[in-house]
């Protein structure tokens, strides 16, 4: 299945386990995403100090509600930690799917403590009727909770601490308007920079006490992490399990290619799916343009998996292109796997012209 792929952004809960270990503490240790960094530290420390300066009368301070969204891996959830851990609060986790109903929402806000952090992951997920228990949470800390029905109806009201909410979704455009508007820090998460991912990587060879691999090896690793810190520690723990069963546990430039290639990992970070993909719409649909259905039925996958894992980042690299009429190949992909390039005439045929269902 090509979510179970080693360079999936997706993860499993035995991996996330093992991940904690590799995750940063601090907002110091914490790489990468410079421009929201910047802007959680200011948010940070103003809290901070109108918490110093408040007297006991006052209305407990708390950061204000935080939308993080973007591709999976890019530690949305390393970050909800990483503000608990600088505010002094403790961060309570859940899901969208997990609160099913207002009672799931109301057990969970009403144990919150005065300045806690709730972190939801996938809150594109939550059912609306859960949205309209939380929107007085955030805005009033308070829960509005309906008895019986009919003439007998009414409503109660229940106080619960001022919190921090933290949502993350991998789909934003799947949030409700009324969700959105209520958060104060809204940011879209980047892949990452080589650079960036070989300081992550340095980090973590140093906590997986790893034969000190050198830069070389280090930005072998990221250049086939296809920008996601998930991946590339997934990638390095499977250099230090080659490299101590068949290299004496060094870890070089020609280890790490002997290690990646095993899992069938090129040099730029793409798998034998991708190629596949790739492969099959120049051979058998002359570089497109095709519609997803098609291709996903000639590779027999799923059309929703192999948009959601596989295209974006034959996007991001400019190996696919999608137009209205479908998917189309670029010449640089056609180079990369050794493929005839789009001739002029087939470039001509293929231009889209009126758009199709597909």
């Amino acid at each position: 299945m090509a979510t179970d792929r080693i360079i999936s952004p997706t993860t499993t809960p035995i991996e996330e386990h093992a991940n904690w270990a590799l995750r940063p503490q601090s907002i110091d240790e914490y790489v990468g995403q410079s421009e929201l960094i910047e802007r959680l530290l200011i948010a940070i420390e103003a809290v901070k100090a109108r918490q110093k300066n408040a007297t006991d009368l006052d209305t407990c301070e708390h950061l204000e509600h935080i939308l993080l969204h973007g591709p999976p891996g890019l530690g949305k959830t390393t970050l909800a930690h990483v503000i608990g851990t600088e505010l002094g609060t403790k961060v309570h986790t859940t899901s969208g799917p997990a609160l099913a109903r207002g009672t799931d929402l109301v057990a969970v806000l009403t144990r919150l403590q005065p300045g806690d952090v709730l972190f939801i992951d996938e809150i594109h997920r939550l059912p609306i009727a859960v949205e309209e228990f939380i929107y007085p949470a955030m805005e009033d800390f308070k829960i509005d909770i309906c008895l019986d029905t009919g003439l007998n109806a009414r409503t109660v009201q229940i106080k619960c601490a001022p919190f921090t909410l933290i949502g993350a979704t991998t789909r934003a455009g799947l949030l409700s308007s009324p969700m959105r508007s209520r958060f104060g820090i809204t940011h879209h998460l980047k892949y990452y920079q080589e650079n960036e991912l070989i300081h992550i990587l340095e980090r973590s060879s140093s906590l997986l006490a790893m034969n000190h691999p050198n830069d070389d090896s280090h930005g072998q690793i990221a250049s086939r992490s296809r920008g996601t810190p998930r991946i590339a520690n997934r990638l390095l723990r499977r250099v230090r399990d080659y490299a101590a069963v068949r290299a004496d546990g060094i870890v070089d430039k020609q280890v790490v290619d002997r290690a990646l290639k095993l899992e069938g990992i090129d040099d730029l970070g793409l798998d034998e799916l991708d190629r596949s993909y790739l492969s099959t719409i120049r051979t058998i649909y002359k570089g497109g343009p095709v519609g997803l259905e098609a291709v996903a039925a000639t590779l027999n996958e799923d059309s929703g998996t192999l948009e959601d894992v596989v295209e974006p980042y034959l996007l991001q690299i400019g190996y696919l292109a999608r137009t209205k009429r479908g998917r189309m190949l670029t010449n640089k992909a056609c180079k990369h796997l050794g493929l005839p390039l789009m001739s002029s005439d087939e470039m001509i045929e293929n231009k889209p012209t009126t758009p199709v269902i597909g």
